[in-house]
């Protein structure tokens, strides 16, 4: 289920075309009642621009994840051309990979009369700049905020990424079965949120089956060498090693643990869920399980278009992050067709109504606690792609 707007906006990182729209009070969004149209679903017809706004890590420790989400919006909001009726403004800005920063974008946002903002990338951002949106009763949907406690923020909080919780269960199970794991060697980055709560679910998963934890090894986010690191898990001779790491430090990790002869299963949470692992460990990711919110093999009709369209568009296969981010506004624009309305207080409302909305992640539901709920899956990467688990 596809609905296709009309979006007269250019995506930058840095620029917002503003038209018509001018800025409420609490709960608004535009001019009082601009956003408010008649109509409904392929017949909402809303009158003022439909401010959206995007806090992304262009730059900083989780870049690479922000681009791909840039991308996925701007493939979107190109889609989003065909009906008339809605007219979407995207204002994309770079929280630079820091709360800070996050918190500054979020205010700009707040001002702006921004109905709805994406972002931002990472949990730990997340948790220092969503307060802000959800103390002026602006909605805000993580589209790749993973770690536990995310949407208890605030009921103007919501995401479409699964969490860890969601997501690393499935794939310790799934590892323990095809491995025949009985001892592993855990690592993880111990100074970002959404690490340490992938770390977290890891080991509260582990403490419910008969795996030995050998030992416990944790390195920071900008770390990258791990050589040390990696020989003491060896030593161990664990039959796999689990981590949960940003890309940029799993890269050069899986690359190092196969130099030093470690050929055991290397597992990874959502942060190694990039085509990056491929591209840059090269055969060194060969083996590399990880688990997902996005199946890139699946052929539910929505991602055998995305996945075209997107490589038409820039010549790359996408990866998870860019999905979650695409399909995050089909959301939006379901929500707000459903009552043809904009203002934030409407829009969080619908939001939180949305059942079995057909995206590339499969059919998306949101739950009591603003959390999505789709099909997760387990990958290994084969042949320089990421195949599902068997």
């Amino acid at each position: 289920m596809k609905m296709k707007l009309r979006a007269a906006a250019v995506v930058s990182a840095s620029a917002l075309l503003l038209v018509g729209c001018s800025t409420t009070g609490e709960g608004g969004g535009g001019e009082a009642g601009g956003l408010v149209g008649t109509g409904s679903g392929d017949s909402c017809v809303i009158e003022s621009p439909i401010k959206v706004g995007a806090a992304l890590s262009l730059t900083g420790a989780a870049g690479s994840y922000g681009v791909s989400q840039q991308e996925g919006l701007e493939l979107a909001l190109e889609e989003l051309k065909a009906n008339d009726g809605i007219t979407y403004e995207l204002n994309v800005e770079d929280d630079a990979s820091e709360p800070r920063q996050g918190m500054s974008v979020m205010e700009s946002f707040v001002a702006d009369g921004t109905s709805i903002v994406f972002g931002p990338t990472l949990s730990q951002t997340a948790e220092a700049a969503m307060p802000v949106a959800n103390d002026a009763k602006m909605p805000v949907m993580g589209i790749s905020t993973t770690a536990s406690g995310i949407t208890a923020i605030g009921e103007y909080v919501f995401r479409d990424s699964l969490t860890e919780a969601q997501v690393i269960p499935q794939t310790v199970d799934a590892v323990i079965e095809k491995f025949n794991a009985k001892k592993v060697v855990v690592m993880y980055s111990n100074d970002d949120a959404f690490t340490e709560s992938g770390y977290e679910v890891m080991a509260e998963t582990l403490e419910g089956t008969d795996v030995e934890v050998l030992d416990t090894l944790t390195f920071s986010k900008s770390d990258t060498d791990f050589r040390s690191l990696l020989t003491a898990a060896k030593d161990k001779n664990p039959d796999a090693i689990i981590v949960s790491a940003l890309i940029e430090a799993a890269i050069p990790l899986v690359t190092q643990a196969r130099e030093l002869g470690i050929e055991q299963p290397i597992v990874g949470g959502n942060g190694f869920n990039n085509p990056k692992l491929m591209a840059d460990a090269g055969a060194a990711a060969e083996g590399v399980v990880v688990g997902a919110a996005w199946n890139s093999a699946s052929d539910n009709p929505e991602n055998t278009a995305f996945l075209a369209a997107y490589e038409a568009k820039f010549g790359s296969q996408p990866d998870q992050f860019a999905a979650q981010a695409y399909s995050a506004l089909y959301l939006v624009d379901a929500a707000v067709r459903s009552n043809c309305s904009a203002e934030r207080s409407d829009l969080r409302e619908s939001l939180a109504g949305l059942k079995d909305i057909a995206t590339p992640l499969g059919a998306v539901s949101i739950n009591s606690d603003r959390d999505a709920e789709h099909p997760a899956v387990v990958q290994q990467v084969e042949d320089g792609k990421f195949a599902v688990l068997r």
